[in-house]
Parts: C-alpha cells; sequence; structure tokens
C-alpha cells in the first residue's frame, strides 16, 4: 500500500522537484499539490493523505498555521521544509504538532527516507536542527537550575524502557534499538508506546526532548 503525500510550496519549481522524487519511490504517490496553507488544508481534506510535507514560509496562510489546522483536525503527519534555520520556526513547528523538520537543502534519499519515517509513525528532524534543539534545551536547564522547575520523572519506567528512551534519544531507529537489546522490533514498538503514555508524550521528538531535560540523556557522543 502506497503512501499518499502532498506537496505545498509557493515555489513550483520546489514543488515539482519534490513530487519527481518521491513519485520515482514504488511505495509513495503524491496525491496532491498546493501552492499556500489554505490550498494545503483543502488538499488534506480532500485527498486523506499520510504525510503532507509543508513550506513554512507561504502567502494567503503560512506553513506553521495550516500545520496547527492540519493536526487538529486529521491524522495526517506534517513534516515542515524550510531554507530557514531559525530556532523559532523549529520549535513553533514542532508546537504545531509537525512529525518532521528538514531544511530544503535535505537530499533526496533523506527526503525519501523522512516521509516514510514519519508515514510509520515517528518522528523525524535535521541533524543540525536536533543539535541546536538539544543545545537550546540543555541551556534552558541550566538556566532553570536554580528555580522550581521539577523535570519530568522516569519512575513509571521499566528498566528495559528507560534503556529504550535513552538509545532512542541517541537517533537510534527501531531496528537499531532492537538490535543493541536483542529483542525483536516489534518489542521496541511496545517499550516506544509505553514510554510514550506512562509520560504523556505526544511523539519521539517529545521524548528525546524529556531525556534531555531530566539528564537521562546528555550532549556528546553516543
Amino acid at each position: 500500500m502506497s503512501i499518499r503525500v502532498v506537496v505545498a510550496d509557493d515555489q513550483e519549481l520546489v514543488r515539482s522537484g519534490f513530487t519527481m522524487i518521491l513519485e520515482a519511490q514504488q511505495d509513495i504517490e503524491v496525491v496532491a499539490e498546493a501552492g499556500d496553507g489554505a490550498e494545503a488544508i483543502a488538499a488534506v481534506r480532500r485527498h486523506a493523505p499520510d504525510v503532507l510535507l509543508l513550506d513554512i514560509r507561504m502567502p494567503v496562510m503560512d506553513g506553521l498555521e495550516a500545520a496547527r489546522q492540519v493536526c487538529a483536525q486529521s491524522c495526517c503527519k506534517v513534516v515542515m521544509l524550510t531554507t530557514f534555520d531559525l530556532d523559532e520556526y523549529v520549535y513553533e513547528a514542532l508546537y504545531a504538532g509537525a512529525s518532521g523538520f528538514l531544511l530544503k537543502d535535505v537530499r533526496r534519499d533523506d527526503l525519501v527516507h523522512a516521509v516514510r519515517v514519519v508515514a510509520a509513525g515517528d518522528s523525524l528532524l535535521a541533524p543540525t536542527v536536533t543539535r541546536r534543539l538539544v543545545a537550546d534545551i540543555v541551556r534552558r536547564r541550566r538556566e532553570e537550575a536554580t528555580a522550581d522547575v521539577t523535570p519530568q520523572r522516569l519512575d513509571a519506567l521499566t528498566a528495559r524502557e528507560v534503556e529504550t528512551l535513552r538509545l532512542l534519544a541517541r537517533g537510534l531507529s527501531n531496528s537499531e534499538i532492537a538490535t543493541t537489546l536483542f529483542v525483536s522490533e516489534h518489542t521496541v514498538k511496545t517499550h516506544v508506546s509505553n514510554v510514550l503514555s506512562k509520560l504523556g508524550l505526544r511523539d519521539r521528538v517529545q521524548a528525546v526532548i524529556c531525556a534531555y531535560e531530566t539528564g537521562l540523556v546528555t550532549p556528546g557522543p553516543a
């Protein structure tokens, strides 16, 4: 069964380029294109895609507002695309409910991989975005060290779930976690689901943030 995708960008050449890359994959089908946020929302309602590739800066309605509405009204996963590697865009996109954030200079294979990962229910951030996000989290935690701030507790997790969270925060995929822990991929999916449920997290991105906030994982080599 094909992954259904809508591509939304105000630049026709960019839309066409992404569409050509994705359509070349046997398991991906681009069901519609959109030139602004309003058109993107309409396309999602009309075609019920699995993934929406959404530019941030567009006329009529920008991608951030479109992402908020799409994530609130449908099960469609949103991957934000931008040429602007700015922190406020990352946070706004995550708060809007986006499952992925990529820069437009992303490599062809990485774009395809992102669509597949997000469609499977995981989250994905460009490596440069992840590094900046983690650095900012650490900075904020240091600033809050003397404040009355209680980090999210991990006491509700089993030892194996804690280890799963640790590996997840290091960027390992489900299959890589399974290999590391010598368990099946199905078991890893169960652990990840339990982690999200017990900690009240929406997705893997929030799980990564939680792992850094609680000190389970710290910046540095894996």
